[in-house]
């Protein structure tokens, strides 16, 4: 036998045991024990099918719930910024960032020369007063012995009363400074004063969340930012809401609140929709209102925002654990079919509705899909 013909009966050989293997192999996975996936369908075992449950979609009306993103901000309505009221440089801070303050409560002293200028001028503006007064009154007594004339008594009228504003005028200046009301009163009977120190105060009760100023820092009045109070009690959430979804939102919408922080979901009302469309993101600003009693809700803090439509509409329903996503992150969902067998159907996703969700394109009413168990399915498939 030459060496060409003992390869070749060799070879034979080789090929015959790979046959024989892979004829072993077939028998020991039996078809009846797996899923059989034919092109994109799937069929399972019975014992697959118990763990997959079918559900039948249907046209029905409904209410919308519109899935979006926010931050938290502070509420406008119930947050101020605090000027300085008078000229001069902070003398001492009396409260810190963070800080619960309380209407009227005193934020920092201020070096200022404006407190003296106006309580002098005050004083002048009074005794002024007092003495137009009086000679008014005497005027008037002696128009009546025709002491005097009645042009000359008029005048005397109008000195006083001019004296009267300039006083008024002067006691809103001292007002405007914060000047504790006992010592307005004390200046009123013409007592002696302590000196007065220059005082911002809280307008508002709140929390100090911003004190850009510093000790030592030269004030201008009417000028200079010096606090930021908000009550926290109640924030604003500044949500995104676009184009496509613009129709199906209206003041007064209730919304839900979703945050980290907490596993509790905070209530709301939308109380403001923009006008305007933000040109980088292409949506609107939609404000919602929220109680925040505990304060857990933190400025700034990224939320989840479900906004509960009012306008009833009308579509195909399917339940949110049927939908799926495929390699390029588009829905989908299991449908069976007649003999069957599950396949892939595609859809395009509308609003969320409770535990369910809108179904714009892909399915009709009376089809079946997967409504619990679709992750299985999957597994199944990509085996």
């Amino acid at each position: 036998m030459t060496m060409r013909n003992v390869n070749t009966i060799f070879a034979a050989g080789l090929a015959a045991f790979a046959l024989a293997g892979c004829s072993d192999r077939a028998n020991v996975e039996a078809p009846s024990a797996t899923a059989t996936v034919t092109a994109t369908n799937l069929t399972l075992t019975p014992g697959q099918r118990q763990r997959v449950h079918i559900s039948t979609v249907q046209s029905s009306t409904f209410h919308k719930t519109i899935d979006t993103t926010g931050t938290i901000d502070f509420d406008g309505d119930q947050s101020t910024v605090v000027l300085a009221p008078m000229s001069g440089p902070v003398a001492r801070l009396l409260v810190s960032l963070g800080q619960e303050v309380k209407s009227n409560q005193p934020l920092a002293e201020v070096d200022s020369p404006d407190f003296a200028t106006a309580i002098s001028a005050y004083r002048k503006a009074l005794a002024m007063a007092r003495i137009s007064k009086q000679l008014a009154e005497q005027d008037e007594d002696l128009l009546q012995h025709h002491g005097v004339s009645l042009r000359e008594a008029d005048q005397a009228k109008i000195d006083a009363a001019n004296a009267a504003a300039d006083t008024e005028s002067a006691f809103q200046q001292l007002v405007a400074l914060k000047v504790d009301p006992d010592t307005l009163n004390d200046i009123k009977d013409g007592k002696p004063t302590k000196p007065v120190k220059g005082l911002i105060r809280s307008p508002i009760s709140g929390t100090v969340v911003d004190r850009p100023i510093t000790q030592g820092e030269l004030l201008e009045a009417g000028t200079t930012t010096c606090f930021n109070v908000a009550d926290l009690s109640k924030v604003w959430v500044m949500a995104d809401l676009y184009e496509s979804d613009l129709g199906d939102v209206a003041l007064g919408d209730s919304a839900e609140i979703i945050c980290g922080a907490t596993t509790n979901h905070f209530s709301g009302v939308v109380d403001n929709i923009s006008a305007v469309v933000d040109p980088n993101t292409r949506s609107v600003a939609v404000r919602v209102a929220v109680d925040n009693p505990q304060g857990v809700l933190k400025m700034q803090m990224y939320v989840r925002v479900w906004i509960h439509s009012r306008a009833e509409h009308s579509g195909i329903l399917a339940p949110v654990s049927a939908t799926l996503r495929n390699d390029e992150n588009l829905p989908f969902v299991y449908v069976t079919l007649p003999d069957g067998s599950f396949q892939r159907a595609p859809i395009v996703l509308g609003a969320r509705v409770g535990d369910q969700c809108e179904i714009k394109s892909g399915l009709k009413p009376g089809d079946q899909v997967v409504s619990d168990g679709a992750v299985f399915v999957q597994f199944l498939q990509d085996q």
